[in-house]
């Protein structure tokens, strides 16, 4: 996308159903959008045409919504404290640009992937949602400069 696209409420509605199910019938977005199957099939379709969203994954671009960093992070943690190795993982879980998180070995005990709007935005992810928990020992932060590509696994 060259230019922004801009995004009213009824498209961040269609987006967030979409988001919460992919499968979810345009009936049903018209239902609890308040408007016509036609009108949310005419949305979708300028959504496709402005790359908003992926017409074959119905999957969000994020830079749509203005999401132009993405960071995987390293996260080491040291659990001598009160705090379980579940409680951090929900702490993390609750932080809505935290798109992924995995248990890892080596090192880190998580490796996230994390949208932000900004670098800034992203170091301030990482202060006070990330290195502000006692437990969390150590961070290490590796921006993506461009996705090279993305594939699922071949089917043998």
């Amino acid at each position: 996308m060259d230019k922004r696209f801009h995004l009213d409420s009824l498209d961040r509605k269609i987006l967030a159903l979409f988001a919460t199910d992919i499968r979810i019938s345009f009936t049903e977005i018209a239902r609890q959008c308040h408007v016509t199957a036609s009108a949310i099939h005419q949305r979708v379709q300028k959504l496709h045409e402005q790359k908003v969203l992926d017409p074959k994954t119905y999957r969000v671009d994020p830079k749509a919504l203005d999401y132009n960093t993405l960071a995987y992070v390293g996260v080491q943690i040291n659990l001598v404290k009160q705090r379980t190795h579940q409680e951090i993982f929900e702490h993390i879980q609750n932080i809505p640009q935290v798109v992924e998180c995995h248990n890892i070995t080596g090192k880190y005990s998580f490796l996230l992937k994390i949208y932000a709007h900004t670098n800034e935005h992203l170091k301030q992810l990482l202060v006070e949602h990330l290195q502000s928990v006692i437990e969390v020992v150590a961070t290490e932060t590796f921006i993506s400069l461009e996705e090279g590509f993305s594939r699922t696994l071949p089917i043998d």
